[in-house]
């Protein structure tokens, strides 16, 4: 069977316009406006917070204000990221039975490994490295995520081509355990550019494009066509981002709720991510859980699984949460790339213990 993917590049554009047409090609593809696609991207400034990261928690707003860096929050989960147009974006959208791969983590697999021998044709000696990375000599030159929605697969990347990491460092809070698990100083040192890696050698943007999409054919078994942006897609980007995306109410949804009264904390740090759950709980002799949320750099799907989690929590007896947190995640097809249902258990039983302690 051929599988035929349309190849389009968007240009550089803003980063709340950029992650609105992301929601416009799932949209149009899961209404057969569209074909599976690949998409090459570029972003102005921009420091991008994860689907269900805290956004203060993760970016130094004063300093990405001061120097006209942009805020964004991403549809996918994963951790908060620095966007500016010395990197290459690459995103695939495709109907789930294309590619035959059943599982978030064996997309994952294959479509960074392809990704990795488009980098190699460029003379650089990329590889996959679980949970989500492509890598060169254990230092990150690519980082990718993605989730399913229903029948749709959504994937992206982040290549760093030249881009200035310590501006990047600069807009983002990068937590402290994040560098001593890895022996690192700072977080430039986990990084690496492909401007870095091959110097005078490195080649023009579109050859590096070229590779890429080269190596995602080769290494997916894909046939594919370069095309543009329909009419459609555009219009729905826009009406996404204005509705949506693109306000402050979406990109600020999930501040910082520590600093709520009345609300307890609990995490459950992974080697593939950390949860941190806030409970508020009300009621004595029988307390029960009024508001929950959940928060993190972890990846599930689909994209609604965190917050018809914390739905399902709300009235829940504060002694029943973690069976109530088991019955969720058994009902439901939920994928998640990185954590466990027991990790958000664990999470979970964490603030309801602090919550029943004050």
């Amino acid at each position: 069977m051929t599988r035929r993917f349309r190849v389009i590049d968007t240009g550089l554009r803003e980063g709340r316009a950029n992650i609105a047409f992301d929601a416009a090609l799932i949209e149009a593809r899961r209404c057969g406006l569209i074909p599976d696609t690949i998409r090459l991207l570029a972003f102005e400034p921009t420091a991008l917070v994860g689907r269900h990261q805290a956004l203060t928690r993760e970016v130094r707003l004063a300093h990405c204000r001061a120097h006209g860096i942009g805020l964004a929050r991403r549809i996918t989960g994963g951790g908060a990221i620095y966007f500016d147009p010395g990197q290459l974006g690459w995103e695939l959208v495709f109907d789930r039975r294309s590619l035959g791969i059943a599982s978030l983590a064996g997309i994952t697999q294959a479509i960074c490994s392809a990704a990795a021998k488009g980098l190699q044709r460029l003379g650089v000696p990329a590889a996959f490295r679980p949970r989500n990375d492509i890598e060169v000599d254990g230092r990150k030159l690519c980082g990718t995520g993605g989730f399913f929605d229903g029948d749709i697969v959504f994937f992206q990347g982040t290549l760093l081509i030249e881009c200035d990491l310590e501006a990047a460092v600069s807009a983002l809070n990068v937590p402290a355990a994040k560098l001593e698990k890895r022996a690192l100083d700072s977080a430039t040192q986990r990084m690496v550019t492909l401007k870095e890696l091959m110097g005078e050698r490195l080649p023009p943007r579109d050859e590096i494009r070229a590779a890429l999409v080269a190596g995602l054919a080769e290494g997916l078994g894909l046939e594919t066509e370069w095309g543009s942006a329909s009419a459609e897609e555009e219009a729905l980007a826009r009406r996404l981002h204005d509705e949506e995306i693109g306000t402050d109410a979406f990109v600020f949804e999930i501040d910082d709720p520590g600093a709520k009264a009345g609300f307890a904390a609990g995490t459950q740090v992974t080697a593939g991510g950390t949860i941190t759950a806030y409970l508020k709980i009300e009621g004595v002799g029988a307390p029960r859980v009024s508001e929950a949320l959940v928060t993190g750099d972890f990846f599930a799907a689909p994209p609604r699984l965190v917050l018809d989690l914390e739905a399902a929590l709300r009235g829940v007896p504060v002694a029943a949460i973690g069976e109530a947190v088991e019955r969720f995640f058994a009902e439901r097809h939920a994928e998640v790339l990185s954590v466990t249902p027991a990790d958000f258990r664990a999470a979970l039983e964490q603030a309801a213990q602090a919550g029943s302690a004050v």
